[in-house]
């Protein structure tokens, strides 16, 4: 008799025990149902509109995309200023053989540096093409009148390479211009060689054209016409070749 109470207090314990255990499994099944709901809803629907939410592997995605896109943009940056320096290397400028013997003396003469003269020259080279003119007429004015001192500055005002007065040829240097454009040396080459065209048109000769330059018309034994035309003999010597 005492066993048989035993032993249905024991199978109504264990019963009591699959009940709750039942009723905890509903409940978890019940929740998970709820999670996988709510997951599908946020997956189906935009998190803001207009912005999708993403998913993790999505994010990772897109920020590896924009990572490489910043690393292409500064990987050509480099590229970028390597090929706008070989272009300013294009544009550099560039004398004829002849004008660079030319060169290599005057900066042996009056030592003045190679570099500085690269710019005059070319724009003495390219002036003479022009204006129909010998580039070395204009690289001997510039050797009587300043000695290529580009900073050259005379009493009557002249100034810079060719020592080109400025209120004569305000026409020549162009509006705008500042009190000091003719210390430029491509400036003031350029107007320099304007001024001698200028005299031969007026004159109708070489000489009477560097007398009109050095301001010496009136001088009858045209000194200043025969010291630059004997600089330009030598400077043709230099250049090889004969003098015209």
């Amino acid at each position: 008799m005492k066993n048989a109470l035993v032993m249905m207090h024991a199978a109504s314990r264990c019963g009591a025990f699959l009940k709750h255990a039942a009723h905890g499994i509903v409940l978890a099944m019940g929740v998970l149902s709820i999670a996988m709901l709510l997951a599908s809803a946020l997956e189906s629907r935009p998190l803001i509109a207009g912005w999708p939410l993403l998913s993790v592997a999505q994010a990772h995605a897109e920020s590896a995309a924009a990572h490489e896109d910043v690393a292409q943009a500064a990987a050509g940056a480099p590229e970028a200023l390597l090929q706008h320096a070989a272009g300013a290397d294009a544009d550099e400028a560039a004398l004829s053989p002849a004008l660079e013997r030319v060169r290599s003396y005057v900066a042996r003469r009056y030592r003045v540096s190679q570099t500085a003269l690269l710019e005059p020259l070319a724009r003495a080279e390219r002036s003479a093409q022009e204006l129909g003119l010998d580039p070395l007429l204009i690289v001997a004015v510039m050797a009587i009148e300043s000695s290529f001192n580009p900073m050259a500055e005379s009493t009557v005002g002249a100034q810079g390479l060719m020592q080109v007065i400025p209120r004569f040829h305000l026409d020549k240097i162009g509006p705008g211009a500042t009190p000091d454009a003719l210390f430029d040396p491509v400036t003031n080459v350029r107007v320099g060689a304007l001024v001698i065209d200028e005299g031969l048109r007026r004159y109708g000769s070489l000489v009477s054209a560097l007398q009109y330059y050095g301001g010496a018309l009136s001088d009858e034994n045209t000194r200043y016409a025969k010291k630059v035309l004997a600089m330009k003999a030598r400077l043709a010597a230099v250049a090889g070749k004969a003098d015209a």
